[in-house]
């Protein structure tokens, strides 16, 4: 690609280049195909770029363009690499003898191996638009289906033949070339998996089944799950309740144990606080005793008081009786 941009400016050549390369690099073919019309505008004569342009054509289906950009990079580069692609837009555009002219001419004759089975793989679709089903398979057996290689256009070759033969009524055969095509094909460039998913009778709508029938099992099991966490949560908190009742009891044991000891140890609660109510004395019947008896009985002796100190009790009491008992 660089020498034939050579003969452009360095600036133009450079752009034109980053063209192509995005071209080359976009994932969508229409993305690709809006990169290639934009070096066409900057460099419309010369090949690479006109090649380029026939090649995305091709890809977004625009079959007469792709045959028009694709015979001009032919004359300008004088290569026939791409007289696949130009027979097989001859081909949708309804002209078979046009794209078998194409498939034996003596330039794909010249042609790499690869180029030239890329050329029976047309002719294998137009025999069988033909409805020449037995000559669709003839046009694709060739030494490369038998020889135990495996080259970068065996998936392609493979996947035509199973076609081919599907098409011929031979559902075995045709079963055992997709196989051969899915094992080959290890960028996965074809749909070989999924044709012979079909001849097993194994759909897409089987497939999500399946897959729905593993998504309700396993809400059933989360749910069971739920459960069964539930179940467990139901027993722990019975297990609490009947803890607590347990504590309850040990309580009302320890309670009842505490009056026991307050019974041998002289009588009810009440009972004692009765009692000692009984026993206080009252201060006007102290008043009335001897004022010596407290001492005689063992009891404790009362604070005396100061002379002339009026506030004590005591003081006043004994004063009081010895007035009474004065002359």
């Amino acid at each position: 690609m660089k020498d034939e941009l050579r003969g452009l400016p360095a600036d133009l050549a450079a752009t034109v280049g980053r063209y192509l390369v995005a071209a080359e690099l976009a994932s969508d073919s229409e993305q690709a195909y809006r990169y290639a019309r934009a070096a066409r505008r900057l460099a419309a004569r010369i090949g690479v770029v006109r090649e380029v342009n026939g090649i995305t054509a091709y890809q977004t289906g625009r079959w007469a363009e792709a045959l028009t950009e694709l015979r001009a990079a032919r004359r300008l580069t004088g290569r026939g690499e791409h007289l696949a692609l130009m027979a097989d837009s001859e081909r949708a555009l309804g002209r078979p003898d046009r794209a078998l002219e194409l498939v034996h001419s003596d330039d794909a004759k010249r042609l790499p191996r690869a180029a030239q089975i890329e050329l029976r793989i047309v002719e294998s679709g137009i025999r069988r638009d033909q409805g020449l089903a037995d000559a669709a398979v003839l046009a694709l057996q060739v030494p490369e289906l038998a020889d135990g290689r495996l080259r970068p256009w065996s998936a392609r070759l493979f996947y035509a033949y199973g076609d081919a033969l599907l098409a011929a009524g031979r559902p075995e055969a045709a079963r055992e070339a997709f196989s051969r095509a899915v094992v080959a094909d290890e960028d996965e460039e074809t749909d070989a998996l999924a044709r012979l998913d079909e001849l097993d009778g194994i759909s897409v709508e089987d497939l999500e089944d399946i897959d729905d029938d593993r998504i309700d099992l396993q809400d059933e099991d989360d749910s069971e799950d739920e459960d069964d966490l539930e179940d467990e949560g139901d027993l722990e908190d019975e297990g609490d309740e009947d803890d607590f009742d347990e504590d309850e009891d040990e309580f009302a044991s320890d309670d009842n144990l505490d009056e026991d000891e307050d019974l041998d140890a002289g009588g009810e609660p009440d009972d004692l606080g009765e009692a000692s109510d009984e026993g206080e004395e009252d201060p006007a019947d102290r008043a009335e005793e001897p004022a010596g008896r407290t001492a005689e009985d063992g009891g404790n002796e009362p604070e005396v008081a100061a002379d002339g100190d009026d506030s004590h009790p005591g003081k006043r009491l004994s004063r009081t009786l010895t007035q009474l008992s004065g002359p």
